[in-house]
């Protein structure tokens, strides 16, 4: 007989820091999921940024597609697409969605796709098209592997060709230049050196009630024995700490006398860089650094943290 689920009220809340991704999100699956015997997390989300389509690159890129100017005829404009943010991947479903009833839309079938991840490529494969988009670079994980494995990939998809048709990247306002800067390199050859160009589909700023949503949040769990708060960037750190009550107004520092709070509230990071804000500039040190900086390594983190606790 299967065991039963916990209750809403034994699980633990997993306050993630982060605007839940749509058509999925893998840290919502993960821990809302039972997984290895663990069905004991609540994930509920407190977004920091805000994301808005910016209307000139959509209207850019729907026009691209429209005049089916990505494909493999040797007349088009582009051979291929690059995702490297779920942001990009929901404006092209917004555009996918919207031309519905267009006989092979958004006519992409035989150009590659290109995807920097897991949870890229999930949200990719979640788009419905028949046939599926063909896309690849699940494996690669950040943007200088994918762009590695472009270069040989990209290559030998149009090996007939002594100059590679450009590829289309959909960027943010704010975006790493590691893709463009290695596939147009001047030291590679001709034949293996790829335009790039990037359209911006999205833009990002800072949710003004993050603080008033985390409060809020809060008061809602305080019932719980414990609960975790998972942050993916240094955007919202003073607030989410000065929302715990850990820092001291004098120091803008976490005051370690007041820092264990009610209920047990530990704080995991995404990886380094968040982690090593919070230690820089509030001196302080969050319970776990992901060793991977995916909803795995987060579970995985958490978890592991919860079995080396004495019991």
């Amino acid at each position: 007989m299967a065991p039963e689920s916990a209750s809403t009220s034994d699980k633990v809340p997993v306050l993630l820091l982060k605007t839940k991704s749509t058509p999925t999100d893998a840290y919502e699956d993960i821990f809302s999921t039972p997984r290895s015997g663990f069905d004991h997390f609540e994930p509920i989300f407190v977004p920091v940024l805000q994301h808005k389509f910016e209307d000139e690159g959509m209207q850019q890129f729907e026009k691209l597609l429209r005049s089916r100017r990505i494909s493999r005829n040797l007349d088009s404009s582009y051979g291929g697409l690059i995702f490297t943010s779920q942001r990009a991947v929901e404006a092209f479903a917004k555009l996918v969605d919207e031309g519905k009833g267009d006989a092979d839309w958004p006519h992409l079938q035989d150009v590659p796709i290109y995807s920097v991840g897991p949870a890229t490529t999930r949200a990719l494969k979640a788009i419905p098209q028949t046939p599926p988009l063909q896309i690849f670079g699940e494996h690669t994980g950040n943007g200088d592997a994918l762009a590695q494995f472009m270069l040989d990939h990209y290559g030998e998809w149009y090996k007939d060709r002594s100059t590679k048709p450009p590829l289309l990247f959909l960027v943010g306002e704010q975006r790493r230049d590691i893709i463009p800067k290695t596939l147009m390199d001047d030291a590679l050859p001709d034949s293996r050196r790829i335009s790039v160009t990037e359209i911006v589909t999205y833009g990002t700023g800072v949710i003004e009630s993050f603080s008033s949503d985390f409060a809020d949040v809060l008061r809602k769990t305080s019932d719980r024995p414990s609960r975790w708060v998972v942050v993916f960037s240094p955007t919202g750190c003073d607030s989410m700490l000065k929302g715990l009550g850990m820092l001291d107004s004098s120091t803008g520092k976490v005051n370690t006398e007041t820092a264990e709070t009610v209920p047990e509230t530990r704080i995991s990071t995404i990886g380094p860089t968040t982690r090593n804000y919070l230690m820089r500039t509030f001196d302080y040190k969050p319970d776990v650094c992901a060793e991977k900086p995916s909803p795995e390594g987060v579970w995985q983190g958490i978890v592991d943290f919860g079995n080396s606790k004495p019991a």
